[in-house]
């Protein structure tokens, strides 16, 4: 089977790590408007060749998106002649409005997917082997798929070890703004807080694993966040109000010197990690 990604950074590089360990069974072919990032994924060994050009990614049996959720709706478009057969699946963190605006005449060819996984890295260097095994894979709007298109990615995504969960693409959005899109706008917030500091030299001399820990993600790509921020903004700004009326009320009970309800709010928030 042969099976083209389209884009070639953390996760699509991880991607082909994964599926070059079954080479009996697939042939990974990469694509990236990015000549250095081509070169890197030959180099690094996380594809088996670079497409000479788009007509041979859509000659695919199998396409990956694994780019911006901005490139992916725009790709769509350029994807109108492909053969009956073949499956299209995008790794987009926001889905709704990827699976709204899907061709018509190619939507059963598409499994709208979000691998639950990564790290602030980017680009074919951060590629991991097994970046995707025992995590989650969220299936959305699987009734607009074909069954034979069902099939492929189901097959795929066992073969990369991850675990299957199937959701609306309005529910999806709207949890992923609160465990994981609003997160990461909290991140920035924390690392321009600190930077925009006079002393800010003497204040990262001072950062902790805690501080680490919490900022880390403000590394994350601009460009991909910027496009996910856009197109989940409604479901963003829910959590992110949702976020303010906390910490807000964190200030509130700190200004009223309320340790005991500071303590009980803290302990509330302990009881998190017991359902992860």
């Amino acid at each position: 089977m042969n099976i083209a990604i389209i884009g070639l950074g953390l996760m699509g590089g991880s991607l082909g790590l994964s599926l070059k360990k079954l080479p009996q069974k697939y042939s990974v072919i990469g694509y990236d408007h990015n000549p250095t990032h081509t070169t890197d994924a030959l180099r690094l060994n996380l594809v088996d060749k670079i497409a000479s050009d788009f007509d041979e990614v859509k000659a695919c049996d199998v396409i990956i998106l694994s780019i911006p959720v901005d490139a992916i709706i725009a790709i769509t478009q350029q994807l109108l002649d492909i053969k009956p057969s073949c499956t299209i699946i995008d790794f987009g963190s926001s889905k709704e409005k990827i699976s709204q605006s899907i061709p018509q005449q190619i939507r059963q060819n598409f499994v709208t997917a979000h691998p639950m996984t990564g790290t602030e890295k980017f680009g074919p260097s951060a590629a991991i082997e097994g970046l995707y095994s025992e995590k989650t894979m969220v299936i959305c709007d699987i009734e607009k798929s074909a069954d034979y298109q069902k099939g492929i990615a189901m097959s795929i995504f066992k073969d990369i070890d991850a675990k299957i969960v199937f959701m609306d693409a309005k529910e999806h959005d709207l949890h992923a703004a609160f465990i994981s899109h609003m997160p990461h706008a909290v991140s920035y917030a924390l690392a321009q807080s600190v930077m925009k500091q006079e002393d800010r030299k003497s204040i990262i001399a001072l950062a902790g694993g805690g501080f680490k820990s919490m900022s880390r993600i403000a590394k994350s790509s601009p460009n991909m966040w910027e496009d996910i921020f856009r197109q989940n903004k409604d479901n963003l700004l829910k959590s992110i109000n949702a976020f303010n009326l906390e910490i807000m009320h964190c200030q509130q009970l700190i200004e009223e010197e309320r340790w005991d309800d500071l303590h009980q709010w803290i302990s509330e928030a302990n009881k998190l990690h017991d359902i992860l």
